[in-house]
């Protein structure tokens, strides 16, 4: 997974409430095995039905052609649990996602593929919203992990919080078995304290190996 410590980019604004992961990476248009992620992202959205753009959607606009930062409104992400609605984000190089609130299974998905989630409301919220549309992709925001903040183009900043743990697991770079294996020495010595003790489960056989 590729680690995220801090990026800065255009920020894309599309402050709606409820999108959901089916408009985000509608697969059922993919092609092949592997379709292109980025190409079908809110492709409902960004396409009419002979496939021409619709130019009025944000992510038509010359000015969000390679965003890092998504802003959004309530509840981003909810639906169904496709992982591949990151994938479409991450391939147009979305590292960011900034909203009121995420869904659950959504926000997950994010951390396991290098993008971080950033839940923000209130005052802050708002002020940033307007900052993003204000700005209007002629200059870039910075967001930090590191110190949990983003930084508007007039230096206004705003804070955010995350947990340590998956403030840990983006900086390096580790989904839950990386994670896990960080702890391989205790794991190797808590193995060899059982076997030591009791013996009899090494030899202990599946049984639906014998059948």
């Amino acid at each position: 997974m590729q680690p995220f410590t801090r990026v800065t980019g255009i920020a894309v604004p599309m402050i709606e409430d409820d999108v959901n992961t089916d408009q985000i990476a509608p697969l059922q248009l993919a092609k092949g095995l592997k379709p292109d992620y980025g190409e079908l992202l809110f492709k409902r959205q960004r396409q009419n039905a002979d496939g021409t753009p619709v130019v009025e959607h944000v992510l038509n606009q010359p000015q969000f052609a390679s965003p890092s930062v998504l802003v959004a409104g309530h509840n981003f992400g909810c639906g169904s649990s496709r992982e591949s609605a990151v994938w479409c984000l991450a391939g147009i190089g979305l590292r960011c996602i900034v909203a009121r609130s995420i869904a659950d299974i959504f926000r997950e998905n994010c951390l396991l593929n290098g993008v971080l989630p950033i839940e923000l409301d209130g005052a802050a919220m708002d002020d940033l919203q307007s900052s993003v549309r204000q700005v209007d992709g002629s200059a870039p925001f910075r967001v930090d992990l590191v110190a949990q903040t983003i930084t508007a183009p007039d230096n206004r900043t705003y804070a955010f919080e995350i947990s340590v743990s998956d403030k840990t697991r983006l900086i390096e770079g580790l989904d839950e078995i990386g994670l896990t294996m960080k702890h391989e020495d205790e794991i190797r010595a808590w193995e060899a304290q059982a076997a030591a003790h009791m013996p009899w489960l090494q030899q202990a056989r599946d049984r639906r190996m014998q059948t």
